[in-house]
């Protein structure tokens, strides 16, 4: 019996939240607070599970984030397994501009990596060189080519946490595998504000719906939970059932 060829690329998990309009940020310079207490400890969970995080430079310089796993206790449980307390940390950036202070640098002791545009290569070294490995994926940034060399580097499980653009990228060429969209319960109704997505074609249309694999309500947010591929396993994961809607 044969064996069966590995996988190309990693699992492709997008995470986001929403407002009920489809924002993902309001205008102002404070970062909009879209999710939970118990959500923001579901998105750790699945970070937990995940081998790489992944947002794009936008959101590196707007949101600062960690990207780090925030229990302690799946920290140790991720030790004892024998891998890092958090997944390795990634971006990808087509014009360079990542400043080294950001947390995706100082923060935590996790492995980083930026993939950039080949224009950019030389900038990026010399800017965030010392604190992370610096990749060049292509003119632009190629997503297939990035995930084949996140597959070559051990990585079987990625979360894309965003942002819009990033999103966007991963979806229009069919890379992603599920998605998880939670729905605050309000709305923004700015169109200076940023949205999930923008215009683009994508593979998922009314002549081909995606699959909605799960619902679930979490204190005042809902998660939709979709299947993108036949990878996606199509029941909700047994150490975090479905709560019914309703």
């Amino acid at each position: 019996m044969s064996r069966r060829p590995e996988p190309t690329r990693p699992y492709v998990l997008l995470s986001c939240a929403t407002s009920i309009d489809g924002y993902i940020d309001d205008a102002s310079e404070q970062r909009l607070l879209l999710s939970n207490d118990e959500d923001l400890d579901r998105v750790d969970e699945v970070r937990a599970s995940c081998d790489a995080i992944l947002v794009g430079a936008g959101t590196v310089r707007r949101d600062d984030p960690r990207l780090l796993v925030r229990s302690p206790n799946r920290r140790a449980e991720r030790v004892a397994a024998g891998r890092p307390a958090s997944p390795t940390k990634v971006t990808l950036t087509a014009r360079g501009d990542l400043d080294p202070t950001a947390r995706f640098f100082t923060a935590g002791d996790a492995a980083r990596l930026v993939y950039c545009a080949t224009g950019a290569l030389e900038k990026t070294q010399e800017r965030v060189g010392r604190l992370a490995t610096v990749i060049d994926a292509g003119e632009p940034v190629d997503p297939e080519w990035l995930l084949t060399d996140l597959a070559a580097r051990g990585v079987q499980r990625l979360m894309v946490e965003g942002g819009g653009t990033v999103h966007a990228q991963f979806l229009a060429a069919g890379l992603a595998d599920e998605l998880h969209l939670v729905v605050a319960p309000f709305f923004v109704g700015d169109g200076r504000a940023p949205r999930f997505v923008g215009e683009g074609r994508f593979p998922w249309h009314p002549g081909r719906r995606a699959r909605l694999a799960e619902a679930r309500q979490i204190g005042d947010v809902v998660l939709l939970r979709y299947a993108l591929s036949t990878r996606c396993p199509a029941d909700p994961p047994a150490a975090d059932p479905a709560r019914p809607i309703g």
